[in-house]
């Protein structure tokens, strides 16, 4: 049950007083976990080099991850159990311990334990926030909230590397961590003062709960399939192919039934969110190494067709967030068509005759099309969820979203590996596109399909 109900308008409705500080606890948490996301990458080169770790250079991201997996899928099981407010908290007191041990690491077990103690804070912090959405906004402003949300992680992405570049050149990479300590401690206090005026969470009967070795079998599942696509090779095959095989024993426990086969309905937003995350992961993966190998372009230039994605991204959701009489289910499939069509565009840029400048229509079209789509994937798995099952279906929706892109991300390692190199790319990246391409025409297909109680009830 929301606290608020009734019509909301778009403009305002975060900064009433019954949901100001929920909203500035809410974007404030997710800014800061974005930043330390898109800014750590920047500093990694300098942090392994002073604590002479560099064979290990690739652990703090691995470590993030299974991490990050296993604390989403308790997550849900204790939001299910408690509410959101056990693991909203826990959540934000982890991320902030992390960021004190990794800031003062002297060798690299510390460094690890402090990325671990990042990711298994965040983890707690991605269920417990849509759990604390569900809760204080009704369906009608949801949509606002998520576009908000949406919006919390472009900032980020635009500055957060140069910043973070910046930082550590002039003070030391450290302070990537330290810095957001205090930030973090403005966010819990609020957030402390945000679920105490939270209704008593009665746990309703349910079937549904996540189990410890279910969320750790897919952890290394996608751990495996993530180092499989950074490391093409045949060793890095047999570890793909042992993840896969861990992934669909895990899966089983940790969907709701039928997403495979996207039934109508909750599985097929959870399935949407697979999709969709796999189709523009796999995209923006390889896109810089596209324009650098392909076009000519700098290191610097090659990764502003992301800042246009985020932009775009941006744009999308704020759109979305605005037309509160939109049906979510139409917003989903016409998401999908938009990143379906930009990704249509990619499929020539890797072609040395096609000019690269396309690269930026692509991810404008496609970034505008994933900021439509990603809120009205949360807003629609909050209102197919039964309130029991909320806290595992959002941790089924964050996991169908690492799952999708740890795929789609280690196809293109595999094409590169057997059609191409990463000196002369083009065949295996359109190869790898036109599949992505059909991937997001299949999300077209599927979400043009729902219960005819829920689409027309609800908007």
């Amino acid at each position: 049950m929301t606290i608020t109900g009734g019509k909301a308008k778009p403009k305002g409705v975060l900064w009433t007083p019954e949901h100001r500080v929920t909203t500035i606890g809410l974007l404030l948490m997710v800014t800061l976990i974005a930043f330390e996301s898109m800014g750590v990458a920047t500093a990694m080169p300098t942090m392994v080099a002073d604590l002479d770790g560099l064979a290990l250079y690739a652990w703090p991201f691995t470590t993030f991850l299974v991490a990050s997996v296993v604390a989403t899928v308790l997550s849900g099981r204790l939001g299910d159990r408690k509410g959101p407010a056990p693991a909203l908290l826990a959540g934000t007191a982890l991320f902030a311990a992390g960021l004190l041990v990794a800031g003062l690491a002297h060798d690299m077990p510390l460094l690890l334990l402090g990325r671990a103690l990042q990711g298994f804070g965040s983890g707690l912090l991605l269920v417990s926030v849509s759990l604390l959405i569900a809760l204080t906004f009704s369906d009608r402003e949801r949509p606002v909230i998520y576009a908000a949300n949406a919006a919390a992680w472009v900032l980020p992405a635009v500055i957060g590397p140069s910043v973070a570049g910046v930082v550590t050149v002039s003070v030391g990479w450290r302070w990537v961590f330290l810095g957001l300590i205090p930030l973090t401690g403005i966010g819990l206090s609020l957030l402390i003062v945000v679920t105490r005026k939270l209704p008593r969470h009665v746990p309703a009967e349910s079937a549904r709960r996540a189990g410890v070795v279910p969320a750790v079998v897919a952890a290394l599942g996608v751990a495996a399939l993530t180092w499989a696509a950074q490391h093409p090779s045949l060793a890095a095959l047999a570890y793909g192919g042992a993840g896969l095989i861990a992934l669909a024993y895990a899966l089983r426990k940790l969907l709701p039934a039928g997403t495979l086969s996207s039934r109508p309905g909750l599985p097929t937003v959870i399935a949407s969110r697979a999709l969709i995350a796999g189709a523009y992961a796999g995209m923006e993966a390889y896109l810089p190494l596209t324009m650098t190998e392909v076009h000519g372009y700098s290191p610097a230039l090659a990764g502003l067709p992301l800042t246009v994605t985020a932009l775009g991204w941006s744009a999308g959701s704020m759109l979305q967030g605005r037309m509160l009489d939109w049906s979510r289910e139409a917003s989903l499939r016409t998401g999908f068509a938009l990143v379906a069509a930009g990704l249509a565009i990619f499929v020539f840029v890797p072609l040395p005759s096609f000019p690269g400048w396309m690269a930026f229509v692509a991810s404008a079209i496609g970034g505008s099309g994933m900021g439509i789509a990603m809120p009205a994937i949360s807003v629609l798995l909050l209102r197919y969820s039964p309130e029991a099952e909320r806290g595992f279906n959002t941790s089924a929706l964050q996991l169908g979203d690492w799952v999708g892109s740890a795929l789609t991300i280690g196809l293109g390692g595999v094409l590169l590996a057997s059609l191409a190199s990463a000196k002369e790319p083009s065949v295996a990246i359109v190869v790898l596109t036109v599949v992505l391409t059909g991937i997001a025409l299949l999300g077209v297909r599927v979400t043009g399909r729902w219960p005819s109680d829920m689409s027309a009830a609800t908007r």
